[in-house]
C-alpha cells in the first residue's frame, strides 16, 4: 500500500492513528491557501501552526521519515499527486462544510480513508434510539458517557513505514505541474511572525493536575486560572482527545472527581456533532425570525473596546491582544453584543473567528447561537446576562478588568460593577456605558417577541 498521510488537525507523532497504518507513506502538511487567502498576514494562528508543524517535522525524523510542507490549493496539489501512483489518501475527519466538501471533491481524485481522531465518539455514533440525532445536550451526555469504552481511549502505536522517497526540503508551492521551493520559512506562505505565548501541552496537563480538583468551583472566575488551556491543542491535534481521557481516568483513580471536566469535553464533541448532522447552523438560525439589527457603529465600538461596560472591553481587549478569552468572558460578551446591542450574532462569531487561537467553527458557532437563544438547544431567548452582575461575581475585586483596561486601575473595584456609577461619573481615558443594560434589555425582549 502506497499511501499519503495528511496532517491537518492533528500536528504530533503520539498517538496518531496516521502512524499507525504501516505501509510506504508519503507524509504531508499543506498550508491551504484558500483558507490562507482570507487571512490578515499577522494572524497569531499562522505563527502557531507553522511553530508545530516544524516541530512536527523533526519529531517524524527522529522516527525515520520526513514532511513534505506544500502551500497551494488542495485539489491542485493532489491532482498533481494522484500521478505518482499513490493508492489512497487518510487524513483524520474535519467536519465543518468546507472540509467536507473539499474532501468530498478530493475523494473524486484519490481514495481517501478517514480516520478519527478529532473527538471522541464518531458523528453518527450517539443517536436517538429511533436513529435521530439529539437535539438537547444532557440526554446526549447521558448516551455518550454510556456508551465510553476503552476503545474511545486507545493509544495509536507508533509501526515501521516505508518513507516514500522524495526531496523534503523547503516549501513546495505548485503553478500547474511546475514546482517552486521556497525557503522553510513562515514568510514563504505569505505571513509574518506573529508567535502566540503558549506553554507545551506537558505543562498544562500538570496545570490541569492542579486545578482538576476544583475545577468545577473554580472555572468560572476570571482570577483563578483554573481552565485547562488545552483548547488550542485540541484544535489544531498537539495533543490527542484520547490522551486527555487517559489522563482523566489516572485522576479518577485518584480519588479526583473528573466529571466536571469529562462534561466539557463531550459538550465540544456535542457542538461538533451538530453542525455535522445540521450544517446550515453555520450561518442560520435553527430557531426564532431573530436577525438582529445591524447596526456599524455599535459593532465598531464593541470591537474597538470601547462600549463603556468594564468587563466587556476588558474581554475584547485580552481577545485582540492575545487572540484568548476566558470562557466565561465570551459568554458575557457574547450576550451583551446579540441582546444589549441586539447585532446579529453571525457578526460576533466572525469577529471570535477572526483573532481566536482557539477557533473551532462548531464550538464557535454553537456558542453565539446559544447567547442569541437560536440554536438547537433549548436556551430561551429571554435569557440576558447582566453584565455587572457577571463581573460582580466572577472577577469581585476587578483583576481581570483592571489587567487588559489599565486606565480603570485606580477606580474601586466595586465601583466597575455599578452601572449607575460608571454612567453618571466621568473616569479620564474611558467611556461611559453606551446602553443602560435594563433599558437594552427590555427593548430586546420587546424585538424578540414581535419576531416569534
Amino acid at each position: 500500500m502506497k499511501r499519503i498521510v495528511w496532517f491537518r488537525r492533528d500536528l504530533r507523532v503520539e498517538d496518531n492513528p496516521l502512524l499507525a497504518l504501516g505501509g510506504e507513506v508519503f507524509p504531508v502538511f499543506i498550508f491551504d491557501t484558500q483558507i490562507l487567502d482570507a487571512l490578515p498576514q499577522d494572524d497569531r494562528r499562522v505563527s502557531f501552526i507553522f511553530d508545530r508543524v516544524l516541530k512536527l517535522k523533526k519529531a517524524l525524523q527522529t522516527k525515520g521519515l520526513e514532511l513534505k510542507i506544500f502551500c497551494g490549493d488542495p485539489l491542485e496539489i493532489f491532482s498533481v499527486l494522484e500521478a505518482e501512483g499513490f493508492d489512497e489518501v487518510a487524513a483524520s475527519g474535519d467536519y465543518d462544510a468546507y472540509a467536507r466538501e473539499r474532501d468530498l471533491r478530493i475523494s473524486h481524485i484519490l481514495h481517501f480513508r478517514y480516520l478519527h481522531d478529532t473527538y471522541i465518539f464518531k458523528p453518527e455514533e450517539v443517536l436517538k434510539d429511533d436513529g435521530t440525532p439529539y437535539l438537547v445536550f444532557t440526554p446526549f451526555y447521558n448516551k455518550a458517557k454510556a456508551q465510553l469504552t476503552k476503545e474511545h481511549m486507545q493509544e495509536f502505536t507508533f509501526v515501521d513505514q516505508k518513507l516514500y522517497q522524495t526531496s523534503y526540503e523547503g516549501i513546495t508551492k505548485l503553478n500547474g505541474e511546475e514546482e517552486t521551493v521556497l525557503p522553510l520559512t513562515i514568510s514563504s506562505v505569505g505571513f509574518r511572525e506573529n508567535m502566540p505565548r503558549t506553554d507545551e501541552v506537558e505543562s498544562k496537563l500538570e496545570q490541569l493536575k492542579k486545578h482538576l480538583p476544583v475545577y468545577a468551583k473554580e472555572r468560572d472566575y476570571l482570577d483563578k486560572e483554573a481552565t485547562s488551556q488545552l483548547s488550542i491543542d485540541l484544535r489544531f491535534g498537539t495533543i490527542s482527545v484520547r490522551a486527555l481521557l487517559r489522563f482523566l481516568v489516572e485522576q479518577k483513580k485518584s480519588g479526583v472527581d473528573t466529571e466536571p471536566f469529562f462534561r466539557q469535553l463531550v459538550f465540544r464533541d456535542f457542538y461538533a456533532y451538530l453542525l455535522f448532522h445540521f450544517p446550515d447552523l453555520a450561518t442560520h438560525n435553527h430557531k426564532y425570525r431573530f436577525n438582529g439589527i445591524e447596526d456599524q457603529e455599535k459593532y465598531a465600538a464593541f470591537c474597538e473596546a470601547r462600549t463603556g461596560v468594564p468587563v466587556v472591553d476588558a474581554g475584547v481587549r485580552e481577545l485582540l491582544q492575545t487572540g484568548g478569552m476566558h470562557n466565561r468572558v465570551r459568554m458575557i460578551c457574547a450576550s451583551f453584543f446579540t441582546k444589549d446591542l441586539l447585532l446579529p450574532w453571525q457578526w460576533g462569531e466572525a469577529f471570535f473567528a477572526k483573532y481566536l487561537l482557539d477557533y473551532d467553527a462548531a464550538s464557535n458557532i454553537l456558542s453565539w447561537q446559544w447567547s442569541a437563544g437560536t440554536g438547537i438547544d433549548p436556551q430561551p431567548y429571554f435569557r440576558i446576562f447582566n453584565p455587572y452582575l457577571q463581573s460582580k461575581k466572577f472577577d469581585k475585586e476587578a483583576g481581570y478588568i483592571k489587567k487588559w483596561v489599565p486606565e480603570l486601575a485606580s477606580v474601586e473595584p466595586k465601583k466597575l460593577h455599578d452601572e449607575s456609577y460608571l454612567l453618571h461619573h466621568t473616569i479620564e481615558g474611558y467611556p461611559k456605558p453606551m446602553v443602560v443594560h435594563k433599558e437594552a434589555s427590555q427593548n430586546a425582549l420587546a424585538y424578540f417577541k414581535q419576531r416569534l
